[in-house]
C-alpha cells in the first residue's frame, strides 16, 4: 500500500510538472512551435514520449492546462454572482465575467502563463474552440452571458454578436499583455491586477454600451 501511494505521488507530481512546463512553453513560443518531445525534455523527463504517456494528444494537453484553471475561476465567477442577484447593470456582469480571471491571476506566484497560454489559443481557429468549449459547459459563465444579453436587449442581435466578440478578444488580448509586463519587468500602466480589471471593465462596459451607427 505504501509502494503504490508514493507511485501515485509521484506521478501526480510528474503531471504538474509537465502541465507548468507545457503551458509555459505554449504561452512564451505558441502552441504549434512546441512538440511534445520538447515538454518532455524540458520538464526533465528521461522519456521523450512522456507527454503522451500522461496526457495522450496536444489537444489531450491543451484541455488539460484549461481544467487545471477553470475550477477556482469558477468558485471565483460564483462568489461573484452572488453578489449581484440579477442586476440590470451592465457593470455587474462585466465584472464577473472580467475580475473571475484578474482574481484568480491575482492570487497565483509570479510569473503567471495562464493568459498569455489563452491568448495563443485564441489565434488559431481549431484551438479557440477549446476556449469556447469550456466556456459553454460553463453553468457560471452562461450565467453572466445570459444576465449580460438580458441588459442588452435592445441592441440588434447582430450587433451584440459583434460587440461580444470585441469583448472576448479585448479580454484575452490586455490580460496577456499585462502579463507579459509583469513577467518582464517592464512598467505598467496599473500597479496590480485589481486595478487592472478596473480600467478593463471600464473599457468593455464602454464598448457594450456605445451608440449604434445606422
Amino acid at each position: 500500500m505504501m509502494a503504490k501511494t508514493v507511485r501515485t505521488q509521484r506521478v501526480n507530481a510528474t503531471r504538474e510538472l509537465i502541465l507548468t512546463t507545457a503551458e509555459r512553453l505554449f504561452a512564451e513560443r505558441g502552441v504549434h512551435e512546441v512538440s511534445n518531445r520538447q515538454i518532455s525534455e524540458a520538464a526533465g523527463q528521461g522519456n521523450n514520449t512522456a507527454v503522451g504517456y500522461h496526457f495522450g494528444t496536444k489537444l489531450d494537453l491543451i484541455r488539460a492546462i484549461m481544467q487545471r484553471h477553470s475550477e477556482p475561476i469558477e468558485e471565483r465567477r460564483r462568489e461573484l454572482l452572488a453578489g449581484i442577484d440579477g442586476s440590470p447593470d451592465v457593470r455587474d456582469w462585466v465584472t464577473c465575467l472580467v475580475r473571475s480571471t484578474t482574481d484568480y491571476l491575482g492570487s497565483l506566484d509570479s510569473p503567471t502563463w495562464l493568459a498569455r497560454f489563452s491568448a495563443q489559443l485564441m489565434t488559431d481557429p481549431s484551438l479557440r474552440e477549446v476556449i469556447v468549449e469550456q466556456s459553454l459547459t460553463s453553468p457560471t459563465m452562461r450565467q453572466v452571458l445570459d444576465g449580460l444579453n438580458g441588459c442588452l436587449a435592445e441592441l440588434p442581435l447582430p450587433v451584440r454578436i459583434e460587440r461580444g466578440d470585441m469583448a472576448r478578444n479585448l479580454i484575452v488580448q490586455m490580460m496577456a499583455e499585462y502579463e507579459r509586463a509583469l513577467a518582464d519587468g517592464t512598467p505598467t500602466a496599473r500597479a496590480s491586477w485589481q486595478e487592472m480589471a478596473t480600467g478593463l471593465i471600464d473599457g468593455i462596459v464602454g464598448l457594450w454600451t456605445a451608440p449604434v451607427t445606422r
